[in-house]
């Protein structure tokens, strides 16, 4: 029975020692070991981890990245605009034991570092970069959280600038600065096809004043483009160019008939009898009565250009 109890007691003092001595490491953790308060230099990993009771003391610490979110700061930008931008950190710790000895939380100590360096580069930053050119910003962050983290044991894997707020009066600002902006666009582009279409009419223009029969084609087709609409009532102006071209016809078709009507009557009085020399010079026969037509005067005085149509009055030789 003795033998018994001893080798009974002896396992429970194995089992309580084995329970002191013995820690659980998670797969996202690594153990950091103090012996009397002094940090050991190796790291214990994943899985069981032996430690000497009493004597030692286990720290874990998380290596998981760490997604941190900056609170709101308010500062000016670097031409005198109030605004307020928040951001995002992700990091993680890379050395466990830099990370436990050298700051006592190395957390809160990355979250005041991120707001202390995202109301410098505020400063430092105009709104135009803020609202369109963030990604300069962003690696200008982290460029000055990455000098003290490294020191500490943590990597900066990114950092985001989520939002940045505006006061309203300078958003009806902007707002009006985008419309003006695109009025002046339209405008442009407005006053450009203006330029190119006068440019083309200019051209058609000259086509047109080389070829006046193609204003006539060209007011036709009109007609028939407004006509394809069924419309009851048809307003369409006649150019003036047009009206030009018939006169000009009209003109050349009466010189051309004045011309023919008296070549005919000189024929027919030549051939009524013989004319002498003088009476020929004048264009009258002396033997025949001289009638002069009111239509062949009128024509001959249209195509001499000398004035206003005039009848002469017949008279006898």
């Amino acid at each position: 029975m003795i033998v018994v109890d001893a080798l009974i007691a002896l396992l429970v003092v194995l089992a309580v020692y084995a329970g002191l001595s013995v820690r659980m490491v998670q797969q996202t953790q690594r153990g950091v070991v103090f012996r009397f308060g002094r940090v050991l230099d190796g790291v214990r990993g994943p899985g069981l981890a032996r430690i000497r009771p009493v004597a030692d003391r286990l720290r874990r610490v998380n290596v998981q990245t760490v997604t941190m979110p900056i609170p709101g700061q308010e500062g000016i930008t670097r031409d005198n605009v109030t605004v307020r931008v928040d951001a995002v950190v992700y990091f993680k710790v890379v050395d466990p034991v830099k990370a436990i000895v050298d700051v006592q939380d190395y957390g809160f100590a990355m979250s005041q570092v991120a707001q202390t360096s995202l109301r410098s580069i505020i400063g430092k930053s105009e709104l135009d970069d803020l609202l369109a050119n963030r990604e300069p910003i962003n690696q200008g962050l982290e460029l000055m959280l990455d000098s003290p983290a490294l020191g500490w044991g943590i990597q900066i894997d990114r950092v985001e600038i989520k939002d940045v707020a505006l006061p309203e009066s300078m958003k009806r600002s902007m707002a009006r600065q985008a419309e003006a902006d695109r009025e002046r666009r339209a405008r442009i582009i407005t006053a450009d096809g203006e330029f190119q279409a006068s440019a083309r009419l200019s051209e058609a223009a000259k086509v047109m004043a080389e070829t006046p029969a193609a204003l006539q084609l060209r007011l036709l087709q009109t007609v028939v483009e407004v006509a394809a609409e069924k419309n009851s009532t048809l307003v369409l102006p006649f150019p003036v160019e047009l009206l030009r071209f018939l006169e000009s016809s009209t003109e050349r078709a009466t010189a051309q008939a004045g011309a023919q009507a008296a070549a005919q009557v000189a024929a027919q009085a030549r051939a009524v009898g013989a004319v002498g020399p003088e009476e020929e010079e004048d264009g009258r026969d002396p033997g025949v009565e001289q009638l002069e037509l009111p239509q062949v005067a009128a024509a001959a005085e249209r195509v001499d250009g000398q004035g206003p149509l005039r009848v002469a009055p017949p008279h006898a030789a």
